[in-house]
């Protein structure tokens, strides 16, 4: 009788222990954005402490299928890769309301994500820019509200823009399909 007593216990036990991995799991999930590009998946890890408002627009945006076939139309090496403008060409949003700033202290390094924005601090829609370096003049002007943790090679690849042109591409490259992995 004692070992089915330890037996139910340890399978109690187990169960609660898988549950919580689970919702780890999917919470986890829920804050992992895969992009993908014609040479591969760029991970990105949402910083929803950080920018809640922000995450959970890239968020409803990437599961609508909103940014699926959308140019990099400003890539600057040295610089970012910009994206997320319906129109192409740094004008488009999406149809929702415009962000306000949640401005925090994560520096702009490589691998991070801003929104990008207007000259008004909320101003901010759907565009983005992924770094591929560090820009310190970008601290506290932007909103952070992720980063690249796997695949930033492929950002890399990204087709670059002309610096004459303020980083324009022709013929750009584009996110093929951009989602939570919980989709």
């Amino acid at each position: 009788m004692k070992f089915m007593k330890t037996l139910a216990a340890t399978a109690v036990a187990l169960t609660i222990t898988a549950a919580f991995a689970t919702a780890s799991f999917a919470a986890s999930a829920a804050n992992t954005l895969l992009l993908e590009t014609k040479t591969g998946t760029v991970v990105i890890e949402l910083l929803p402490d950080v920018a809640p408002a922000h995450v959970e627009r890239i968020r409803n945006l990437a599961n609508s299928g909103f940014y699926d076939g959308l140019k990099f139309h400003r890539v600057i090496e040295g610089f970012m890769a910009q994206t997320g403008d319906p129109l192409g060409n740094g004008t488009g949003g999406s149809d929702l309301p415009d962000l306000g700033a949640e401005f925090s202290n994560l520096p702009y390094v490589r691998g991070v994500l801003g929104m990008a924005r207007s000259s008004s601090p909320n101003s901010a829609n759907s565009q983005f820019f992924i770094m591929f370096d560090t820009a310190s003049s970008l601290n506290g002007q932007y909103t952070v509200f992720g980063r690249v943790t796997d695949g930033m090679e492929h950002v890399d690849k990204i087709k670059k823009g002309s610096r004459s042109r303020n980083g324009s591409v022709s013929n750009p490259d584009t996110i093929l399909q951009m989602r939570t992995a919980d989709q």
